[in-house]
């Protein structure tokens, strides 16, 4: 497995690399048997460290944790605790999915924009609603089924999944409903 340690405007020594090493290999070979990368970013806010973990399968499937603490040990060992928890909760699914699948999940490619917040336009002015673009990104979207998206939105601090859906290539989303529950956006047209 690949990892990539690192510190936003904070020094991260290497006796904490080893010790991320050490504990996310042990958390992920208990429950993922394919594990390609983990990125793992700490920072400082305020009087507070801040470790955000995420795990990305050669399935396509991401595990995301992030953790809160005064110490930099202790915020890893929060964010650690939030992964392994995530993973065996889906423990079982996720091994059912490394054996159904027996090839990464392909990706597509798309475009991603970041429009600038605009101000409510007065009464009489008739501008145009023309959004700014102020930024421009790739993102990956992957082909899976809907259980699949399902179950990576839960493993995900995401509020949604953009997917193509296998069962007929359309683009799906899954997103977070306000009561909970999940819900299921299928544009395709039914004749």
């Amino acid at each position: 497995m690949r990892y990539q340690i690192s510190g936003k405007q904070i020094d991260i020594g290497e006796a904490l690399q080893i010790h991320v090493k050490a504990e996310l290999g042990e958390v992920v070979e208990k429950y993922a048997q394919r594990p390609t990368e983990a990125v793992v970013v700490f920072s400082r806010v305020a009087h507070e460290y801040v470790c955000e973990a995420v795990i990305h399968l050669s399935t396509g499937l991401t595990a995301q944790a992030t953790g809160h603490a005064t110490e930099i040990y202790a915020a890893f060992e929060s964010a650690r605790e939030k992964m392994d928890k995530q993973l065996r909760r889906y423990k079982r699914r996720i091994r059912n999915h490394h054996q159904t699948r027996p090839q990464p999940v392909e990706f597509g490619g798309a475009s991603s924009y970041i429009i600038a917040a605009t101000e409510e336009p007065e009464e009489g002015d008739s501008a145009e609603l023309t959004p700014i673009i102020i930024a421009e990104m790739e993102t990956k979207i992957p082909s899976i089924t809907v259980g699949e998206a399902v179950m990576q939105l839960e493993l995900s601090n995401n509020r949604f999944l953009v997917f193509r859906n296998e069962s007929h290539a359309g683009v799906n989303v899954v997103y977070r409903r306000d009561d909970g529950n999940i819900g299921w956006i299928d544009p395709r047209n039914i004749s």
